[in-house]
């Protein structure tokens, strides 16, 4: 039993051991926990360090101080060395049984496994512990790929599971990490940074350059490479290249096939298609599809990419011109995505929205810019939002100093104050 104990201690909470727990993210954690104590699976997924694995061990950390004992919580790691013997589901089932017989946890069982994807067939297990009724489980795992919950698993865990999609820092959670206020000049540094949530811990902007590189590489190394056996690695990136300097910017497949034939890359629109499907599913970017608001239906053709997080952009390809504008926008549509909202690109007859925002019965218009500092500029955005034909909440966000009124209807937002309106 001892060296049982011994191997796995640092990763679990027996014998009132506290692992490093974090920033505490009290949104994610107050969302979470109040789905839990049902046999639901919750889900954590996101891109790798999105802080996904301080998250559990706050949810753990909670359900102690709730009275949970913590030899009634087993955490596995697939990231760690400790368990590499758990390859499949019958090599994890066993780790489970053994944890139960070496600590005999009385009552209910709460297990935390994080980057679960690297355990084959996983949904098997997960499966048959959360319908058993002779053994109460309480399951809470993670993964970094977005194909986890598709196809065949999601027809096997079909209503047993909740899903939860873990993001880089928000700007909240950067002013309050940093002790900072909600304003301009703190919303700008923001920008400048992204919100991984390691770089907040690093000495000076060269390690931050190498550490942002080195999750750029892990993620496309082990998470795509690796996983899909990749004949064109160089390809590969180029095309991750590609998305984060045109992120926000409208594009089609056809048209980023043909840019790469055109600097003589032997390719076509297929692997195009499914390199940048592959590079999606690690969260590394988001696709987002255009919305036909007279028509209310999604347009096939021209989409829109935004980065996971502006640190990529910030550290790792800076040299591209990039207005501020473009960051703003991107830092908007994630904003969104947080909240738990839709997004869409609206199109109306010669005009485009940039984001139509959803959310159960709320639909949000919104357009994004630098400054509302000239006439034409003010003209463009306001007649974007104007054209729409229904009467739902029509917003400009900008990073302007001053506010301005309501016109139309419609409302002006500082971005820094952004997210404590929707």
């Amino acid at each position: 039993m001892e060296d049982f104990f011994s191997k796995f201690r640092k990763y679990n909470f027996w014998d009132n051991h506290v692992p490093k727990l974090g920033f505490l993210r009290r949104e994610y954690l107050e969302k979470i926990l109040q789905y839990c104590d049902n046999s639901l699976i919750k889900v954590l997924v996101g891109q790798r360090r999105t802080g996904k694995s301080y998250l559990l061990r706050q949810i753990a950390h909670h359900l102690m101080q709730q009275g949970v004992s913590p030899r009634n919580m087993f955490f596995i790691n697939k990231e760690f060395i400790e368990f590499d013997e758990v390859r499949d589901y019958t090599e994890l089932d066993l780790l489970v049984k053994r944890y139960v017989d070496e600590l005999k946890p009385i009552g209910k069982i709460y297990l935390f496994i994080d980057e679960i994807q690297n355990i084959y067939q996983w949904e098997r297990l997960m499966n048959s512990y959360a319908q058993n009724y002779r053994e109460n489980y309480e399951i809470f795992i993670s993964g970094s790929n977005s194909n986890m919950l598709s196809g065949e698993l999601a027809s096997l865990l079909s209503g047993r599971y909740l899903s939860f999609e873990i993001y880089p820092f928000s700007y909240a959670e950067f002013v309050g990490i940093n002790a900072l206020s909600i304003q301009k000049e703190t919303y700008v540094s923001y920008i400048q940074h992204g919100g991984l949530p390691e770089l907040f811990s690093l000495p000076n902007e060269e390690t931050k350059q190498h550490y942002v590189s080195a999750v750029k590489d892990t993620v496309l190394l082990r998470d795509v490479i690796q996983r899909h056996a990749v004949k064109e690695p160089r390809l590969l990136e180029d095309l991750f290249i590609y998305t984060v300097n045109n992120a926000a910017n409208l594009m089609s497949l056809n048209n980023i096939t043909n840019f790469f034939k055109s600097k003589g890359r032997k390719t076509t629109y297929d692997t195009i298609a499914t390199y940048l499907g592959y590079i999606e599913d690690t969260f590394l970017i988001h696709k987002v599809e255009r919305f036909d608001i007279r028509g209310k239906e999604t347009i096939a053709g021209n989409i829109k990419y935004y980065c996971n997080d502006l640190a990529f952009k910030n550290y790792v390809y800076p040299g591209f011109g990039y207005g501020l504008g473009y960051l703003v926008e991107n830092l908007i549509f994630l904003e969104l995505k947080r909240s738990g909202y839709q997004v869409y690109v609206g199109v109306l007859p010669n005009r485009e929205v940039d984001f139509v925002a959803k959310k159960a019965d709320r639909i949000l218009y919104i357009q994004s810019c630098y400054l509302l500092n000239e006439a034409q500029t003010i003209a463009r955005e306001y007649s974007a939002l104007e054209a729409i034909p229904d009467h739902y909440e029509k917003i400009i966000v900008s990073l302007d100093d001053l506010k301005f009124p309501i016109k139309n209807g419609i409302k002006h937002l500082q971005a820094w104050h952004f997210h404590l309106y929707i």
